[in-house]
């Protein structure tokens, strides 16, 4: 029996990325895939040769992803070269990388200094996406089994992270402390400009698409988040009250552990079909 197709995904840095993909391959014409959100790759039970294919790579580029294809054992083996990792792409990731996590540690001790939990869970994201990233980069070469390794236990230390927040915040709906909603959405209108700077960073290394299309679909998600803490912010100020900023802090959350969990059940996937 001929092994599936099997392709690298490179963009791709939450659940919700998994999902466009996956609808993508879907408009092509082939039911079923499976996107990896632990080794970012993409399967197809599909053979090599299968007409489809050309427009599952073409609907995949144009939501604003890269798919290289593996040649077969490349997932065990990860030998395979990606024609788009030239020296400026890897850069650009790293900056990607730098922006993500420098901000979301700005952003979480901001959110200490501000009394804002919606602060601290956006700044989850940040970690989130930026050690998805990192290991993406530094997991090139690796072999299937330790990739899916090193992303459960990024997602078991995500996991942690957002249950953390999780508890403080239904801590803080019990005690109630106030917050500096001018401080509070001075970071969240930098956050949304951290967002766009890391996506327009990666814009000249991205295929099949339009430059503003591309931004769109990178940032998209994560802008929602940003602007759902700056209205936060608003109503705050406007009322002197913290439910804003407690209710925002719980829908992040919400998201974010869902991505995390996500991580930990394709990691171990990865692990158990790498075993076999």
């Amino acid at each position: 029996m001929a092994q599936p197709v099997q392709y690298r995904v490179t963009g791709m840095d939450c659940a919700a990325c998994a999902a466009k993909i996956e609808n993508a391959v879907r408009a092509a014409g082939i039911e079923n895939p499976l996107v990896s959100t632990a080794s970012q790759v993409l399967t197809l039970d599909v053979a090599p040769g299968d007409e489809r294919l050309e427009a599952v790579e073409r609907s995949v580029s144009d939501a604003g992803y890269h798919l290289d294809r593996m040649q077969p054992g490349a997932a065990e083996t990860a030998q395979e070269t990606s024609h788009h990792l030239t020296a400026g792409y890897r850069r650009a990731l790293w900056i990607v990388v730098a922006l993500n996590l420098g901000y979301g540690v700005i952003e979480m001790v901001g959110g200490f200094v501000a009394g804002s939990q919606a602060l601290k869970a956006d700044a989850l994201d940040f970690i989130g996406d930026g050690l998805i990233t990192c290991l993406g980069v530094l997991a090139i070469g690796w072999r299937l089994l330790w990739r899916a390794r090193s992303a459960l236990l990024q997602g078991v230390f995500l996991d942690a992270l957002g249950i953390g927040v999780v508890g403080n915040t239904i801590w803080r709906v019990f005690a109630q402390h106030p917050v500096q909603a001018e401080l509070m959405g001075v970071l969240a209108l930098v956050a949304l400009a951290v967002n766009v700077a890391a996506a327009m960073v990666l814009v000249p290394h991205r295929a099949g698409d339009a430059n503003v299309r591309a931004v769109w679909l990178f940032s998209r998600n994560d802008a929602i988040g940003n602007a759902a803490v700056v209205g936060a912010a608003g109503v705050v100020a406007l009322t002197g009250q913290s439910w804003p900023d407690l209710v925002v802090a719980f829908a992040i959350a919400a998201l974010f552990l869902q991505s995390s969990w996500v991580i930990v059940r394709d990691a171990r996937r990865d692990i158990a079909g790498s075993r076999n």
